[in-house]
């Protein structure tokens, strides 16, 4: 009886760590851009020579998640990004609108977003990006529209949320194209919500609890994101932030290089936050056309790309010793990996709509019908 006993307990002992994992306070989303399997491979190798040395491949929790969206095989960002953070897949082109949207001509039904799900439960928020604020992979989390191409009606429904008091955080840059849409509506709107819009994140005062950034140049990621979490954790009842960073490749050097600082900066996050009550899923909106065709160890993965630009023109596929690159986003998996609160449910293939499941699953809350 006794050596039943033992087992018995044993048993639950081992079961506890896995059941204490599985309800999260705060969750940070991780979406870099056009980052599929190849580039992350990449990535690895550019920044340090050698595979699977990204901070991200070493993560317990991993799967590979499908990006097709309602019709097509090949994903955009409006269509990825909407899939991950309302859990149901809509067309390319359409922010947050369901699958009966029609780009550009007929509104669908609205999907509620992992962000608003946050906001009306009391938790803080936050999006931010190195590319324009408005753009397909920020403006999901908090905006609607049947094109995406309307970054100024999507910004200008920062400052009337459907839940909550909106984002608390916004970040990026973006600023002359939202304000070439919409100034003259977003500075009233702003102005109504009693919020103000700075051009840098040097304007911002301490004294601002809930800062919004819009610039004109490229945003630092990594300065943006110390400030949003400095903010977002004051909440007792957690958070939701997304960070985005743009990994495409059409500019090899310039997207490997962002990926490379985007894994160093996860590592840095992680290294700050609590995991036990806190989820991190790193993941990618689709894929882009990227291959591994030669190199070798020793030999930079980018040898001969500055002589390659030289010589043709940048709408050529590019071809070095190491790398084939086109410009086009590509239909295969991506990866998506974890660690944290609720990490565990992040495994196998998985559809991109799952990435919304296990972060409502991790806050313990159940989505409204569909």
């Amino acid at each position: 009886m006794r050596s039943l006993a033992r087992c018995i307990l044993a048993a639950l002992l081992l079961l506890a760590p896995a059941s204490a994992q599985k309800r999260a306070k705060n969750v940070i989303l991780f979406l870099a851009d056009a980052a599929g399997v190849s580039t992350v491979s990449a990535a690895s190798l550019h920044g340090y020579g050698e595979p699977l040395k990204l901070y991200v491949q070493s993560w317990p929790h991993m799967g590979l998640m499908d990006t097709t969206t309602a019709t097509a095989y090949v994903s955009d960002s409006a269509a990825g990004m909407t899939a991950i953070v309302t859990g149901v897949k809509t067309q390319n082109g359409v922010i947050s609108m369901g699958p009966d949207t029609e780009r550009g001509k007929k509104d669908g039904r609205i999907l509620k977003t992992l962000l608003e799900y946050a906001e009306e439960k009391g938790l803080s928020t936050g999006v931010l990006t190195n590319v324009s604020i408005a753009d397909a992979t920020p403006a999901a989390c908090y905006g609607h529209a049947n094109d995406r191409r309307k970054q100024g009606e999507l910004f200008r429904q920062i400052f009337t949320p459907r839940f909550g008091d909106g984002p608390d955080v916004v970040i990026g840059s973006g600023r002359k194209t939202i304000w070439s849409q919409a100034g003259e509506e977003i500075e009233q709107a702003a102005q109504k919500a009693g919020r103000r819009i700075y051009a840098s994140l040097a304007e911002v005062p301490e004294s601002e609890a809930r800062p919004i950034v819009v610039s004109e140049a490229e945003m630092d990621v990594a300065a943006a994101a110390r400030r949003a979490l400095k903010h977002l954790s004051a909440n007792r009842k957690g958070y939701f932030l997304m960070i985005e960073w743009d990994a495409h490749t059409d500019d090899p050097r310039k997207g490997l290089d962002n990926l490379v600082n985007f894994d160093r900066l996860i590592r840095e996050i992680a290294s700050q936050v609590d995991l036990k009550e806190t989820l991190l899923i790193f993941t990618a909106d689709h894929s882009f056309e990227l291959r591994i065709t030669g190199g070798r160890r020793g030999v930079p993965l980018l040898e001969g790309l500055d002589e390659w630009m030289a010589k043709n023109s940048a709408k050529d596929e590019i071809r070095i010793p190491a790398l084939r690159v086109g410009h086009s986003h590509t239909g295969e998996e991506v990866l998506v990996t974890a660690m944290g609160a609720g990490a565990e449910r992040v495994r196998g293939f998985l559809p991109n709509t799952r990435v919304f499941e296990i972060v409502m699953e991790a806050w313990g809350w159940k989505p409204e019908p569909r």
